[in-house]
This record gives structure tokens, sequence and C-alpha cells, in this order.
């Protein structure tokens, strides 16, 4: 048996609708009632007309269609003084949500996947590295001999008689150097961007 297609029956499925909505408004479960009266006589129709505006993400077309027949039940009351069909105010109220989510995720930057985020060291590590790299291109500005006392003091942590020793030179040789090589390397350190 076909459906009639005609402004008669639709008139009379609104009519029919706006009863059941006010039926189940009075029964002792109106809410359940109602919206199983709605889920009946619109969600195919309208799930059809959702899918059609959302690319056929059928997904995102029944969030669309429960939020509309949501949206419906709480406005029951005003649904009901309306005349005609309530199928014009659910294909409006489910076009503005559609609509509403495009504008929101058009809103909202893009999400990215984090992965890449995990091989990149933590900040601190490249600081140390960056430090490191700065570092090492001052002392290369500095002369031999002024940058060799600084590594044995400095960088391998002994001391002026045991650099001596190992460097061969008098102690009080090593401490003039390491005055000066200090001195160098703070200029060339400036140079670089990097101030005490």
């Amino acid at each position: 048996m076909g459906v009639r297609k005609d402004p008669v029956v639709a008139k009379e499925r609104g009519t029919r609708a706006r009863h059941r909505m006010s039926a189940a408004r009075s029964s002792s479960e109106p809410d359940e009632e109602l919206m199983r009266a709605l889920y009946r006589e619109h969600a195919g129709p309208l799930l059809a007309y959702v899918l059609r505006l959302v690319a056929g993400d059928r997904q995102r077309a029944e969030d669309v269609v429960q939020e509309t027949l949501i949206r419906a039940w709480k406005n029951a009351g005003s649904l009901n003084r309306a005349t005609g069909s309530v199928r014009p105010w659910l294909v409006t109220v489910a076009r503005r949500i559609v609509i509403d989510g495009h504008r929101s995720r058009q809103a909202r930057p893009q999400e990215v996947d984090p992965s890449p985020l995990e091989v990149i060291p933590a900040e601190d590590e490249i600081d140390k590295a960056l430090w490191l790299m700065t570092l090492s291109d001052a002392l290369d500005d500095l002369t031999p001999a002024h940058r060799e006392v600084l590594v044995e003091t400095y960088f391998k942590g002994r001391t002026v008689n045991e650099a001596a020793e190992t460097l061969g030179i008098p102690s009080g040789t090593v401490r003039s150097r390491v005055f000066y090589a200090l001195r160098s390397m703070k200029l060339a350190l400036e140079e670089r961007g990097v101030t005490a």
C-alpha cells in the first residue's frame, strides 16, 4: 500500500502527531509516550533529510536527529499550539543544528596527531643542547693555550696544580691563562647574545 503525498494526508498526519503529543502530555507517563510518538512519526524521514546535509555521516546524522527530537520534546507545549505539521519545525531545527555544528568546527583549530611531538626532545634538553653548541662555538674563538687550560680546569674539574702538571707548565701560568681565557670567553659569548 503506497502513501499518498498530498496536502490532505500531510494535514492529517500533522493533526495526528499533535494529538499524540497532547495525549502524551496528559497521560500518566507523558515524557516517554511523547518521545515515542515523535520518534515513530518523524525519525525516519528526518534521518534521511539530515544524512543529505551531513554528506552521509550516519553517526553525525543520528546525533542531529536525537538532538532535534529532544528539542521538540522540550518545546512540546509550543508545538501543540502551532497549526499544521510538526515536521517543518523539526526540519528547521535539524538544519540549524547541522549549521551550528559546521560553524563550531570551523571556529575550532584543527586537531593534530600528537605522536610527532613525542620524538622531539623536552624543552630543557633543547636548551641544554643549544647552550653546549654556543659554548663549543665560543671555545673555538679562543687561542689553543687558553682553550686547553679552561678544558682542564672547568670541564675536567682539575685543580690549578693538577692542570699545570697535565699541561707541563707552571701553575702561575695556568692561573694567568685561566684569567685571560675567561675574559675572552665572556666576550665570545656576548657576541653570541649570551649575557651573564
